[in-house]
């Protein structure tokens, strides 16, 4: 493939008082790919001195959405403008690996059903994260939701990581993908009117699968393109904002999903059950 027909990329990384990660977020990309990419830096956050700084030295455009928009609707904005064909939506906190982007470009321009596609996300000790999932049954995903924290070993907790952990070498396609790093083509993105910007964190990418799939898109995921994911740098610093932003949109995701009136009970347990786990969680994270 020549230069002139590498298809250009638009990089929307949502930034909330990024450190020096975002740095190597936007040097490891230069080496992820040979397209032309256009970075931008959606800021939710109220001190762009990082973000300025990253913009200047990387050529990078600013959007600041004026507040704290949530990952979804943050990463929208960033969507909206240009008309390149290919998206990527991804954390500040990833570094990519060489030619990483190339080869997701590959694998999804190769096939014209793809509407989404995933690499191996590595953690700093070198690990696999399992970023790429099933849809959760409902038995699966309820129970995991309400009890995985305060009943840790309960069966549908044990049935739900089982079909999770899937950290294989083998391309396949998957329910869905990680929103931490996640190459899109805009048709598809644009058709299903991108990130459902009712979830202001969290299970936003899990939605987007799921809605790509009923539109008759593939979610694929490529464990030949690996990146590094750092992990949890906003939860470290503001564990209550997100251990609730976390639990609403649990439950907004479950009870759209369970929304038949005769899922009344399940639903009103859905709810008790997450209040429960997030009380807990708040207490320990004190």
């Amino acid at each position: 493939m020549t230069a002139a027909d590498r298809p250009a990329v638009r990089v929307v990384c949502v930034t909330y008082h990024p450190g020096p990660e975002l740095a190597d977020f936007a040097r490891s990309l230069r080496g992820a790919t040979d397209s032309p990419t256009h970075l931008v830096l959606v800021d939710n956050g109220s001190d762009r001195r990082v973000v300025d700084e990253v913009a200047t030295t990387y050529g990078a455009q600013v959007r600041d959405p004026g507040g704290n928009l949530g990952y979804g609707r943050a990463a929208n904005v960033g969507a909206a403008e240009g008309d390149e064909p290919w998206l990527v939506i991804a954390n500040p906190d990833i570094v990519w690996h060489t030619g990483a982007l190339d080869r997701l470009l590959e694998v999804a321009t190769a096939d014209p059903t793809v509407g989404a596609a995933g690499p191996a996300l590595l953690n700093v000790d070198g690990t696999r994260y399992p970023s790429a999932r099933a849809l959760p049954s409902l038995t699966q995903g309820v129970g995991h939701a309400v009890l995985g924290r305060v009943w840790p070993t309960n069966p549908w907790t044990i049935a739900y990581q089982r079909r999770q952990e899937d950290t294989s070498l083998e391309q396949r396609a998957a329910g869905w993908l990680s929103g931490a790093c996640l190459l899109v083509r805009r048709t598809a993105f644009e058709q299903v009117g991108g990130f459902d910007e009712a979830y202001f964190m969290f299970f936003e990418d899990l939605d987007l699968g799921e809605r790509l799939s009923r539109a008759g898109w593939t979610n694929v995921y490529v464990p030949s393109a690996v990146v590094t994911h750092v992990g949890g740098t906003s939860w470290r610093e503001r564990p209550a904002p997100m251990i609730r932003a976390h639990h609403a949109s649990a439950y907004l995701y479950l009870s759209r999903r369970y929304d038949g009136w005769y899922l009344w009970p399940v639903r009103a347990a859905i709810r008790v059950g997450l209040v429960v786990r997030q009380t807990l969680e708040l207490r320990r994270a004190r």
